[in-house]
């Protein structure tokens, strides 16, 4: 069932709806598309969600926040933190498969679908790819097509709750299809390209391209 949510709670500003109950989009068959288990090759489940990132949490202040989006679209946006919340929203129960090799089953994901950002800016036809920046100066890259795949979210909710900073909060990407670094924690901008252009870990020799099931983890 897809469940779009405007509604914000009192504390946060946010509607989520957790893993063991309330409205999601599941999306865990996902994997179908891509092989034959849901966990893929070299990965091991696990119940945890552990926290991974290049350096240490950075800092944010609510009322000077904003998420821009520029580059060849129609028309840059840049979204307070309440703006971003209006924006019509969804909470998708997906896995989020890590590059060092740990696979977390089931999460539920409230936020914003790609599509409707993209749509919002109208994004130009000579479009071709797409660098995330992060509060942090970590950037990432992919192809405009992975972005529009189901399930890439800018969430800001994590199983119930409001997404925590060590994981990324107040906003990061996901991407179920791909390993969990093209989905950038503490996302600030999207930035749409007319050529590829490489991100951080990618500069340094990860992959590119990240499907899991192709164990697709360096370049």
């Amino acid at each position: 069932m897809r469940a779009t949510l405007r509604g914000h709670s009192e504390a946060d500003g946010i509607c989520v709806c957790g893993r063991s109950g309330g409205m999601a989009e599941d999306l865990t068959d996902l994997y179908r598309e891509f092989g034959d288990s849901r966990v893929p090759p070299g990965q091991r489940e696990t119940d945890e969600f552990p926290v991974l990132s290049k350096g240490e949490t950075p800092s944010w202040n609510r009322e000077k926040w904003s998420f821009d989006v520029w580059g060849a679209v129609d028309t840059d946006l840049s979204l307070s933190y309440d703006e971003f919340l209006d924006l019509p929203a969804t909470t998708q129960r997906q896995d989020f498969h890590c590059v060092t090799g740990w696979s977390a089953l089931g999460c539920a994901f409230t936020g914003v679908p790609f599509p409707t950002v993209a749509d919002r800016a109208g994004v130009h036809d000579d479009a071709v790819h797409v660098l995330f920046h992060a509060l942090d100066g970590y950037t990432t890259d992919l192809p405009l097509s992975e972005c529009l795949h189901e399930g890439v979210l800018f969430a800001y909710g994590h199983d119930g709750d409001r997404l925590a900073e060590d994981h990324g909060g107040p906003l990061r990407v996901v991407t179920p299809h791909k390993y969990a670094y093209k989905g950038a924690k503490w996302v600030d901008g999207v930035e749409f390209l007319t050529e590829e252009k490489r991100g951080y870990w990618e500069q340094r020799g990860y992959s590119a391209t990240a499907n899991p099931w192709n164990e697709e983890r360096y370049g």
